[in-house]
């Protein structure tokens, strides 16, 4: 039992992990380009990419169940051409994540950029800093706490997730079974003691994060 412990919490923070290190890399682009487009689709991109706080994640489990089965064109294309297959695998996990997670990724951030001062992309400018730069040099490193804020909540999102993960990626043991399945099942089984262990330790390390990031954004906020 406690080896079944262990490699399914071990499985549930590498998920996590992962997907929160993939959503900082594109996540930041993409609130960049959500924060200074001004595009008169930029609502139609906001809606899809907060499509997820709203909808149920069975509903976007069932079609990435139904888009990457082998019965499909496209899981056919991935297995047939590139030997990959994301349903019932770690990356399928990682993949469902990363699309549940994003806008708890996104919106932080872009909130962030959007409340600093346009003087500060101007002053960047007019020195000659490239858009890069500015980004990386000039505004991240002025909204800290909301780039915190992103990186907590997408990670914390990504350890409960039940829905996604479920469709896609089953439960199979040491490969696919994470603590949110974990308990479910144990839950099922009349297993409560077991079904605590899972869940107390999920209580304690997110009890844990978040009271690091109120800590640490007291902290952004008294050097300011």
């Amino acid at each position: 039992m406690d080896e079944t412990f262990f490699s399914t919490m071990v499985l549930t923070f590498r998920l996590a992990f992962v997907t929160t290190l993939i959503l900082l890399l594109i996540g930041v682009p993409i609130a960049y380009g959500l924060a200074t487009t001004r595009s008169r689709l930029k609502p139609l991109y906001e809606t899809v990419v907060s499509m997820p706080l709203v909808l149920p994640p069975t509903v976007l489990g069932f079609y990435l169940l139904v888009a990457f089965s082998p019965e499909s064109a496209l899981g056919r294309l991935l297995e047939q051409l590139l030997g990959f297959r994301l349903l019932f695998t770690f990356e399928g996990l990682v993949f469902g994540s990363v699309l549940f997670s994003l806008p708890f990724m996104v919106q932080p951030i872009q909130a962030g950029l959007q409340s600093l001062p346009p003087s500060l992309t101007e002053a960047a400018q007019t020195l000659g800093k490239s858009r890069l730069t500015t980004l990386f040099r000039v505004l991240l490193p002025n909204i800290k706490p909301s780039l915190l804020t992103g990186t907590v909540l997408a990670f914390a999102h990504t350890v409960g997730e039940f829905g996604v993960v479920l469709m896609i990626g089953g439960n199979i043991p040491d490969r696919t079974r994470v603590a949110s399945i974990a308990i479910y099942d144990e839950v099922e089984a009349l297993n409560y003691a077991v079904a605590n262990r899972y869940a107390l330790t999920l209580f304690v390390v997110t009890f844990a994060i978040l009271l690091l990031v109120h800590l640490l954004n007291r902290s952004f906020v008294r050097k300011v």
